[in-house]
């Protein structure tokens, strides 16, 4: 908040590779006033962070706002490059960097990791004005330069690594479509005990089958949800006894839940498997749904006809495959899904 011809954080300061920093408690309410980011026309040499996606913000923003009172943020971190003042609560012992910050309004703040969540609260306080009394913790370095500040955001950035897909969906405790990934995988007896709860690719030496981001994903196209849509309890249900029914009718699905089944083996020689196909059979179902209400279970069977196996090049060959290996691209999602949904609908 403003005193007088500065601004005041309570703050506790520390030392990384012999530079003071600071970690301050900053009113979401300023903090669209003073945390600055590159505008876009600034060419990318003389800016000390990326271009801002605008369209990353309205989620963020829909985030806090359907959140209200269990979101959460990371700390934002800028460069102040500005003489600041920083007053100890005592001049030694274990209160030495614990104090008040105080930075000089003409002081400029620059951001270097955190401009989606400073444009997405900026976005929120017009909607929910009483925000403005919430903090957001702010890690503030002395600025020695540009140079230091693009520094500062390439390190920031080198190390950083997004989680898993699968794990996201472990770890989602809001969204109405991981909880059912979950349950799938727990309950659908070819998924049971198969699933790989963390990773997204499942390496050779690997028991697992399936991942949970791939039967999240599967399942979502199978309801026509998105990330964030509500899922019920019919719905759910419906889920649970189509997986079920693939697995009492694809024959390697059977064997999956099967102890003796080598999962190397069927990843070796079977397409059915593997997410991209894991995919398009939840987007032929969706079809199948749709079309076949009522005699969805029959119209399945086809499913426990058809060859799986990679030798089927008639079958999957520009499909699920491209030249003998599996293919991930969304075209090869969608014409193994038109290719499936044929046979479940001729």
């Amino acid at each position: 908040m403003g005193s007088g011809f500065t601004y005041t954080f309570p703050a506790l300061r520390g030392t990384q590779a012999g530079q003071t920093y600071f970690v301050a408690m900053c009113p979401l309410r300023i903090l669209p006033r003073i945390f600055l980011f590159d505008e876009a026309e600034i060419p990318p040499e003389l800016r000390a962070q990326r271009v801002l996606n605008t369209a990353r913000v309205p989620e963020i923003c829909r985030y806090v706002l359907d959140n209200r009172h269990d979101y959460a943020f990371s700390a934002l971190t800028a460069s102040i490059d500005g003489q600041v003042t920083f007053q100890p609560l005592t001049a030694g012992g274990a209160e030495q960097d614990i104090g008040t910050l105080m930075v000089p309004m003409s002081a400029r703040f620059l951001i270097n990791d955190g401009q989606h969540r400073r444009a997405a609260i900026e976005a929120a306080l017009k909607v929910q004005p009483d925000l403005g009394d919430e903090t957001i913790a702010v890690v503030l370095f002395l600025d020695a330069g540009l140079r230091r500040s693009q520094q500062l955001f390439a390190d920031l950035n080198k190390h950083a690594v997004r989680p898993t897909k699968s794990l996201g969906v472990l770890y989602d405790n809001r969204s109405a479509l991981s909880a059912l990934a979950r349950e799938l995988a727990e309950q659908v007896p070819c998924f049971r005990g198969r699933t790989d709860l963390e990773n997204t690719t499942i390496s050779n030496r690997s028991v697992k089958l399936f991942t949970l981001s791939g039967i999240y994903q599967a399942t979502a196209a199978l309801l026509g949800k998105a990330d964030g849509d509500a899922v019920t309890p019919e719905e759910a249900s419906l889920a649970k006894e189509f997986w079920r029914e693939l697995c009492q009718l694809v024959p390697q699905w059977k064997v999956a839940g099967e102890d003796g089944a080598s999962a190397a083996d069927l990843r070796r020689d079977y397409v059915n498997v593997h997410t991209v196909v894991l995919h398009a059979i939840g987007l032929a179902g969706r079809r199948l749904l749709e079309r076949h209400p009522s005699d969805w279970r029959a119209r399945l069977e086809a499913f426990g006809r058809l060859d799986w196996s990679r030798t089927n090049a008639s079958a999957w060959e520009g499909r699920a495959m491209v030249n003998g290996r599996m293919s991930k691209t969304s075209q090869s999602v969608q014409s193994t899904a038109d290719f499936l949904a044929g046979l479940l609908s001729p």
